[in-house]
């Protein structure tokens, strides 16, 4: 008797994707030698989306781990990861999870050699840069001349004020697939926002044709807030005489790219003799995004017992404002929704914060505001603006409170990530 057999085409398409993974999973295993395992837990009864996960290079030290060289794998999937080396706030291996399903644990192997190089590449979904004019010189505190250079650090000159022509798009930036932000290198300090029509990487080309060309709609979108006297979103101020007063008066200021990576950047600024009343201190500031977020951490240090670091949104009257003191599951925060962008179309903005560290919630002339205590000298926030041209952008308010709800509850319950042991 003779059998025939009909191999259809979704059969042959799944033995072939099936072969294409084991080979692709046996090859990791020939380029690493060696591995260790994490468990990541969502300790939520929801699922959470584009998660970032962090090693910490302390918890890898008694496993010969090799930052050059090394492979973070989800069975047989390879996760987008990197390792920081610079960012000593967040310095060690970070990769993204796609999805974690509620109550979800999963296992990830990352692989390594002990040495040598073995560069992986992904597509790029964070940046942060600094770009200022070089070959040119000051005159009445105004650059003439030169071309802009991108750089790593930047002490900023004693004559560099606003509108000195002197950094491109008027300070550091940050971006993730989302959206982007910047922060002003001068005496002003405070963050402003870059809606992104596309999750291309788009600062490297912003303002390259004039300081105001990102003030009207670009191929990647256009800056979409106005700050004016405001604290922005998530700027650093001080409540002082019942006002926010931003850092404002300093000794010196310097900035530094601390990670410029696929999926994870960094910027940590150093602020000198930061005048408030009779007193001064010295700041430091971090402020980090990751790939497939709109939140930007900011973690504060400051000197000489400051007695509260406040923060807030700007002020427009188009806009209603969203307050929530939150509790154990939940960050409080304020946030703002209404057609407030310069775009005249929907913005939302949203600074999210631990209940355990308010002062008050209070306002000013120009800003919605929260004062916090700082702890040890520390505080950490986290801001978000989502404008609603974004891909599969938010475009209503109760979509943007149900969102902000999310991201409250997500950074009370952080992901739980267990060293497994040594294979």
């Amino acid at each position: 008797m003779k059998y025939s057999f009909t191999y259809r085409p979704l059969t042959i398409a799944i033995f072939i994707l099936l072969s294409s993974s084991v080979s692709f999973s046996q090859s990791i295993k020939k380029q690493f030698s060696e591995s260790v395992s994490v468990q990541v837990s969502n300790p939520l009864q929801t699922e959470r989306k584009d998660v970032l996960v962090s090693i910490k290079a302390n918890q890898l030290t008694d496993t010969g781990f090799n930052a050059d060289a090394f492979v973070v794998m989800d069975g047989d999937k390879e996760l987008a990861s990197q390792y920081n080396k610079t960012d000593e706030d967040e310095k060690g291996i970070v990769f993204m999870i796609d999805a974690l399903k509620a109550n979800e644990k999963k296992t990830i192997t990352i692989y390594y050699n002990k040495t040598g190089k073995i560069a992986r590449n992904y597509t790029k979904r964070t940046q942060a840069e600094l770009s200022h004019k070089v070959g040119g010189r000051f005159e009445n505190r105004e650059y003439i001349g030169g071309e802009f250079k991108n750089v790593d650090y930047l002490r900023v000159p004693p004559e560099h004020k606003d509108h000195s022509w002197f950094i491109r798009y008027e300070g550091p930036g940050w971006e993730s697939d989302k959206v982007g932000y910047r922060f002003y290198l001068d005496q002003r300090n405070a963050t402003d926002v870059f809606g992104k029509v596309k999750p291309e990487m788009a600062l490297q080309k912003t303002g390259l044709d004039g300081f105001d060309s990102y003030h009207n709609m670009q191929d990647w979108g256009m800056d979409v807030m106005k700050v004016g006297k405001s604290v922005g979103v998530g700027s650093i101020a001080t409540l002082y005489n019942k006002s926010a007063l931003r850092v404002e008066k300093t000794d010196s200021v310097d900035c530094r790219i601390t990670e410029n990576g696929a999926i994870y950047s960094s910027i940590l600024t150093h602020y000198f003799g930061w005048q408030v009343g009779e007193k001064k201190h010295d700041v430091s500031s971090r402020l980090s995004i990751h790939a497939g977020s709109r939140l930007s951490r900011e973690l504060l240090t400051v000197s000489n017992d400051i007695n509260n670091i406040t923060t807030g949104i700007t002020k427009d009257k188009v806009s209603k404002t969203i307050t929530d003191k939150g509790n154990k599951e939940q960050w409080a925060y304020v946030a703002t929704y209404g057609k407030q962008s310069l775009n005249s179309d929907n913005l939302g903005l949203a600074v999210f914060f631990n209940p355990e560290f308010i002062n008050e919630f209070t306002e000013d002339e120009f800003s919605h505001l929260v004062s916090l205590k700082p702890e040890n000298g520390k505080v950490v926030y986290h801001f978000l603006a989502a404008w609603e041209k974004e891909p599969n952008g938010i475009t209503n308010e109760e979509a943007f409170r149900t969102y902000i709800t999310q991201v409250a509850t997500a950074l009370a319950n952080p992901v739980q990530v267990k060293l497994l042991k040594k294979k």
